[in-house]
């Protein structure tokens, strides 16, 4: 009886590091890291998203994909369009998205990152042909919001959240440059004229308010020589005025009509 049990201990100390090799070769432990979602597949067939974090599953034939979950951009850039008015333009734009559905994305499309990119650019083609050049230089903060309309929802077939759409450069041609550069030059010098003309018609009312002024206080001429004479002494400068003939006293009552020279006897 006790070589039985000896033989029976003996055999499950030898059977146990046995069974825990082969258990161990059907444990299987799956990584996913942070800002990242895993794709459980058996035997080449999806089964779950796995969460960041660590994962065990018992068994064989088990693979893990993995599906970056991190908000990133797609840059569009360089595409030649027409608008409205027949202009071509040079165009590129920044497309801000987030993956929030890894299966769908994974599963429903072959790229979806290329499928992303050719709806934006179908998007901005269309949007941009019905726009003239003008409107689409003052408006591009709208083509952007026009682009985000259009691209949401066929991003979203694919599990991708496109959160912005943004119109980053637009190259004209170097004949249209040279002309936008005329009619802004042609703008600026229209308002300086304009400026200039304002200015010498606010000159000639204050010179007709002045001469109204003067006509009736001619005294009002003889304080604003003395100020200049006042003004030219302080700068210390030698200033040679002649006395004008119509001088008038600094007192009280009208100036007389007419001051004729005394007449002289022989």
């Amino acid at each position: 009886m006790n070589y039985d049990i000896l033989f029976a201990i003996g055999l499950a100390v030898i059977a146990l590091p046995i069974a825990l090799v082969s258990l161990k070769k059907f444990r299987r432990a799956f990584l996913v890291p942070e800002g990242y979602a895993g794709l459980l597949y058996y035997k080449g067939k999806f089964v779950e998203v796995l969460l960041a974090g660590e994962h065990i599953r018992w068994g064989r034939h088990f693979t893990l994909g993995v599906a970056d979950l991190r908000r990133t951009t797609l840059l569009v850039a360089g595409q030649e369009v027409l608008t409205a008015d027949n202009v071509g333009l040079k165009l590129s734009v920044v497309v801000a998205y987030q993956v929030i559905d890894p299966a769908k994305a994974a599963h429903e499309t072959q790229n979806w990152q290329g499928d992303l990119y050719t709806a934006t650019q179908l998007a901005l083609r269309s949007i941009v042909g019905g726009v003239a050049v003008e409107a689409l230089l003052s408006q591009r903060l709208n083509i952007g919001a026009q682009l985000l309309a259009s691209v949401q929802p066929e991003a979203g077939k694919i599990g991708i959240n496109v959160q912005t759409v943004d119109v980053k450069d637009v190259m004209l041609p170097a004949e249209l440059k040279r002309a936008f550069a005329e009619v802004l030059k042609a703008k600026q010098e229209g308002h300086a004229a304009l400026e200039r003309a304002r200015g010498e018609s606010a000159s000639l009312r204050n010179l007709a308010n002045a001469a109204r002024v003067l006509d009736g206080n001619p005294a009002l001429m003889n304080l604003r020589l003395m100020q200049s004479l006042t003004a030219a002494q302080n700068a210390g400068n030698t200033l040679v005025l002649g006395m004008p003939g119509g001088f008038v006293p600094l007192k009280n009552g009208k100036p007389n009509a007419s001051h004729e020279p005394p007449v002289e006897s022989s």
